[in-house]
């Protein structure tokens, strides 16, 4: 077994690979965060990445000075190298106009071999604009593993049915680890990507940060992976002994049976949170909670900020989970989607509001902001909300999990025109 958790000895940190890409941190005080790995994922070759004290970015690659980056808030450089061509759309293109039941649907299954023909969700999706070019990029969970889908547009997506061979690839780009005294030897799923960038990273040398919920056999946790392309990952070992970033809670508390979709927000610097969710055992209500971190990597709980409604009938009586929240650019503070359960067991989603995305959580309405279509692919529930906060006049994007009959699962998109986020409507084809 590797040496377990990262010791807490400082902030500047060393990395020993093994044999099945995790890396074992060691920390001490005396120096700023300061990382090298050395990349051999998914390729014959093995080059240094280095970070020095990297911050969120939502234009990956900014590489500039200061007063450099200050004059090219414009612009977007992504670490997507070889990439000229367009995206074409692998498997089945949705139509410009779906039907009434397939409205909203903008990513099906795979092909029945690949390894997302039997299940797909968990969407964690960006976009990138630059003054030549748009691109987006969503990761998802398939059957077990995580895969990465390329768009031009977020509606229409290229995949691949087997793992990612070059930089330029879409496909699966990580799999459950080998490691027996790992936390997520049964199954991965992504939940959140910070793009990190530094003055002291080139261009191609943006850093992408992926949260994701591993399941082992008995409970998930939640861990941290690293890449400089976002398809070639190297897992970084937490101080947990299975190498997740947090335990759960002790018997008793809300968190005590397992962590689940832990979603990171930048707040600003030396100062990040994670949004999660457990099942209150005590209260048999899912829950959504909250830790801090100062670099992202070493967390601190500070307990349960969201619960049911507890209303008879509603939406989220019996709870709530998959809270993703963004910065509420209309009226300041931070706004939470997230996926309510019914007594029913029905899943529909929810919205949010609080001024400091720490405390004080209310709800916009006593509504739902989409709920399941009872003719459409997602007739049995719709869930996993990802918010993608678009220009004015674009309004907002919300990527979800439906699932339909049979269990039949798909990722869809619903669209808000309003600035406060109170009404999504399925996506429904392109205006012309």
């Amino acid at each position: 077994m590797a040496s377990g958790a990262a010791a807490a000895r400082s902030t500047g940190v060393l990395f020993a690979l093994n044999s099945s890409n995790t890396y074992n941190a060691r920390w001490t005080r005396e120096q700023p965060l300061s990382i090298q790995l050395i990349h051999k994922a998914h390729s014959s070759f093995s080059s240094p990445l280095y970070l020095t004290h990297c911050y969120p970015d939502e234009k990956p690659g900014s590489h500039q000075s200061t007063s450099e980056q200050s004059s090219d808030q414009d612009s977007t450089s992504i670490a997507y190298p070889n990439s000229q061509k367009p995206f074409k759309a692998s498997g089945k293109e949705l139509p410009l106009s779906p039907s009434s039941f397939s409205r909203g649907l903008v990513f099906d299954l795979g092909l029945n071999q690949s390894w997302d023909g039997h299940d797909v969700g968990s969407p964690v999706v960006k976009r990138y604009v630059s003054d030549e070019k748009e691109r987006w990029f969503m990761w998802y969970h398939g059957d077990d593993a995580i895969g990465l889908a390329l768009s031009n547009n977020g509606i229409h997506w290229e995949r691949g049915t087997g793992a990612v061979e070059s930089a330029a690839d879409a496909g699966e780009v990580m799999r459950r680890s080998t490691d027996w005294w790992a936390f997520d030897t049964h199954s991965v799923r992504p939940s959140d990507v910070l793009i990190m960038s530094s003055s002291k990273l080139r261009a191609s040398n943006a850093v992408y940060w992926l949260y994701y919920t591993g399941f082992g056999p008995e409970k998930s946790l939640p861990g941290l992976a690293m890449s400089q392309d976002g398809r070639h990952w190297a897992r970084i070992e937490g101080e947990h002994h299975s190498g997740a970033l947090l335990d759960v809670g002790a018997a008793g508390q809300w968190d005590s049976a397992f962590i689940a979709s832990p979603k990171v927000v930048y707040h600003g610097r030396n100062d990040f949170r994670m949004y999660y969710h457990s099942l209150d055992e005590q209260s048999g209500e899912y829950a959504i909670g909250v830790a801090r971190s100062r670099d992202g990597m070493k967390w601190v709980k500070l307990g349960k900020v969201l619960a049911g409604s507890g209303v008879a009938g509603s939406f989220d009586e019996a709870g709530v989970l998959h809270g993703h929240v963004v910065r509420d650019k209309e009226g300041g503070g931070y706004l939470m989607a997230y996926e309510g359960v019914a007594i029913d067991g029905r899943r529909s989603i929810g919205m949010v509001a609080s001024g400091d995305g720490l405390n004080g959580w209310r709800r916009c309405s006593g509504k739902m902001v989409l709920m399941p279509d009872m003719d459409g692919w997602d007739c049995e529930g719709v869930g996993e909300p990802y918010l993608v906060p678009m220009d004015e006049q674009e309004g907002s994007r919300l990527y979800y999990r439906g699932v339909g009959s049979s269990e039949r699962a798909g990722i869809g998109l619903a669209v808000c025109q309003t600035k406060r986020m109170s009404k999504f409507d399925r996506w429904s084809g392109f205006q012309l």
